[in-house]
């Protein structure tokens, strides 16, 4: 199985878990409420997943503590940034390209609950 492959099936596989959460919930909820209710979902379907996982900076080869934190991490593979925001912005994509940087990782994706229907508000950064 191809990389690519196995991350178009993971991420179709979490998508699901997420428009699962949205149909239940609807829009207009605080976001910790959809984070909580999509990490259940996910470990649910028997993902790993780590919730609000600190995110260092390296500087000068020294580990530093500089508060990023990634809303949800599914199978150490792909970061999720979930928003309940009138509209995403161009500052709520630069924080995901930084999360996908800082962490190495080449796969993201930046969810916005706070739409009617959730293919409007799913946007995938790859780094």
């Amino acid at each position: 199985m191809t990389k690519t492959f196995f991350h178009k099936e993971l991420s179709y596989q979490v998508l699901s878990c997420g428009y699962a959460v949205h149909s239940k919930l609807g829009p207009g909820l605080l976001e910790s409420t959809y984070e909580i209710c999509l990490e259940y979902e996910l470990k649910r379907n028997g993902f790993v997943v780590e919730k609000q996982k600190s995110l260092p900076v390296i500087y000068d080869e020294v580990k530093l503590d500089a508060g990023y934190r990634i809303d949800l991490l599914v199978n150490h593979t792909i970061i999720l940034e979930l928003k309940s925001v009138e509209s995403i912005s161009d500052v709520h994509k630069a924080q995901l390209m930084t999360y996908l940087k800082l962490s190495a990782l080449k796969v993201g994706y930046l969810i916005n609950f706070n739409v009617s229907s959730l293919k409007n508000g799913i946007l995938r950064i790859v780094g």
